[in-house]
C-alpha cells in the first residue's frame, strides 16, 4: 500500500516537471518574428479591421475572449461584433515570455486598450493577460489558439 502511494506521488511530481523540461528558449530570430506578429495584431485591431485580425489566425484557429470562436470565419465575425460594439483603440500587446514547445511557440503577456462603454458611451480603459499558441504555416507564423482575460477599471481612462 505504501509503495503504491509512493509510486503514485512520484508519478504526479514527474508529470508536473515534464512540461517545464519540454519548454525551450525561443531562437532570437523567431522571437522577433513573433513580436512582428503582435505588432500586426495591434495595427489591425486599432483599425478595427476584423478581416486583418482573423487573417493572423490559422484556418482552424481558436480565440477565447468573451466567447470561444472556432475557425477563422467565426473569429472574424466575433472581432467584427466587438469592433462595432465598442470601437476599441490604443490596443497594445506586450509579450512578456516566449517558450518553444516542440515546433510551436507559446507567447504570454499583457494587453491594454481603450474603448467606448456599452452603458454610457464614455471612454473606458481595459487591460488583461493573453496567451497565444503560435505555429509556423508556410513562411508565416499564425495563431492557433488565443485566450484573453480582462481586468477592467471603469473609473480610469488612462494607463494609471
Amino acid at each position: 500500500m505504501k509503495m503504491r502511494l509512493l509510486l503514485t506521488l512520484a508519478g504526479f511530481v514527474i508529470s508536473l516537471a515534464l512540461p517545464s523540461f519540454a519548454q525551450q528558449t525561443v531562437d532570437p530570430q523567431i522571437a522577433e518574428q513573433i513580436r512582428e506578429l503582435a505588432t500586426k495584431f495591434d495595427e489591425a485591431f486599432n483599425k478595427n479591421d476584423a478581416v486583418a485580425v482573423a487573417a493572423l489566425y490559422m484556418e482552424n484557429g481558436v480565440n477565447a475572449f468573451h466567447t470561444t470562436s472556432y475557425g477563422r470565419q467565426k473569429i472574424e465575425k466575433s472581432f467584427a461584433h466587438d469592433f462595432q460594439r465598442w470601437q476599441p483603440k490604443n490596443h497594445i500587446l506586450k509579450i512578456n515570455r516566449l517558450d518553444a514547445v516542440g515546433k510551436d511557440v507559446r507567447a504570454i503577456g499583457r494587453w491594454s486598450q481603450t474603448h467606448v462603454s456599452d452603458i454610457n458611451r464614455a471612454p473606458m480603459y481595459e487591460e488583461g493577460y493573453f496567451t497565444w499558441i503560435i505555429v509556423r504555416e508556410g513562411d508565416y507564423w499564425k495563431i492557433r489558439r488565443s485566450t484573453f482575460s480582462e481586468k477592467s477599471d471603469p473609473f480610469s481612462t488612462s494607463d494609471g
